[in-house]
């Protein structure tokens, strides 16, 4: 390994840990931005809802922890680390991450005062990293008992919500595009109070109810539990596996309203989890 990646990955270790005594967990990152490890089970035939209980690394935000002898552990496992994540919707914090971005050709950070004026909210003084491409991640905390799902470009164009299941590059990380930091005067902040105003916009809208047809039985609600505890990164597969495994099974036009409405829970669009059912039931012979 070169001498400056040696560097980054110490300095990552370094900002990592200091991040752990306010009580963050992290994971190590990748110079992409993606987690430096692996998935032990990214080989399998069918795919796994392991989030750790096999008691391996490479399980994403699921391996996030503020213990030091644990971070060590896992920047031991991937020496190539340049950086960190930090995991949101977790204790104590209940972090939930504003991701202004400027490479959409929208001024995110007008949209945001613009949605402030029209709801009647403030953001806080809190911790505001900027980005290398000079976009912004504000942090908030939330309530213990809400759980804000990741989403992108719904609250507002350019404006994506890191939330449980998701993850923060921290300030201090390096990536291929350069260097996070915090933003002037807000590096000892503690992440501020998400305004309630503003808490309401970021859960999704309640789902229309369409109970499982009795046809399908527990198994195809069974299938439906498993659509709705995917997280960012698993709801297509999630719903592709779930739809193969209805139409095999014989229930899958039954049970294709409620899968589609348990991934738009998750966060995909009813557009999105048609097509994937649609393809699902190519793949199993089946006229969509």
């Amino acid at each position: 390994m070169a001498t400056t990646d040696r560097q980054a990955t110490t300095l990552a270790l370094a900002h990592a840990l200091s991040a752990a005594e306010r009580g963050l967990a992290v994971i190590p990152l990748s110079r992409t931005k993606l987690p430096a490890l692996r998935s032990p089970h990214r080989d399998d035939p069918v795919p796994s809802p392991c989030h750790g209980e096999c008691g391996r690394l490479g399980h994403g935000v699921y391996d996030a922890s503020s213990d030091p002898a644990r971070i060590r552990e896992l920047f031991a496992a991937a020496p190539w680390a340049t950086g960190y994540g930090i995991a949101c919707g977790l204790p104590p914090h209940h972090l939930i991450g504003l991701d202004l971005d400027v490479k959409t050709g929208t001024d995110a950070s007008a949209a945001l005062r613009e949605l402030a004026l029209r709801h009647l909210f403030t953001i806080p003084p809190t911790v505001v990293v900027v980005t290398p491409s000079g976009g912004r991640h504000l942090w908030l905390s939330g309530p213990p008992d809400v759980v804000v799902p990741n989403s992108a470009g719904r609250l507002a164009p350019g404006i994506d919500i890191r939330g449980a299941g998701g993850y923060l590059v921290g300030p201090g990380s390096r990536t291929g595009q350069g260097v996070y930091a915090a933003a002037p005067g807000t590096a000892h902040l503690a992440p501020a109070p998400c305004p309630r105003s503003l808490l309401r916009l970021l859960l999704p809208p309640p789902r229309a109810h369409h109970p499982t047809p009795p046809a399908t039985g527990g198994h195809g609600q069974g299938l439906v539990q498993f659509v709705l505890a995917a997280h960012e990164g698993q709801r297509n597969t999630r719903l592709f596996w779930a739809a193969c495994r209805a139409y095999e099974d014989g229930i899958g036009p039954a049970l294709v309203d409620a899968l589609v409405d348990a991934a738009r829970g998750t966060g995909l669009s009813e557009r999105e989890a048609r097509a994937t059912i649609a393809s699902a039931a190519r793949l199993t012979g089946h006229r969509p």
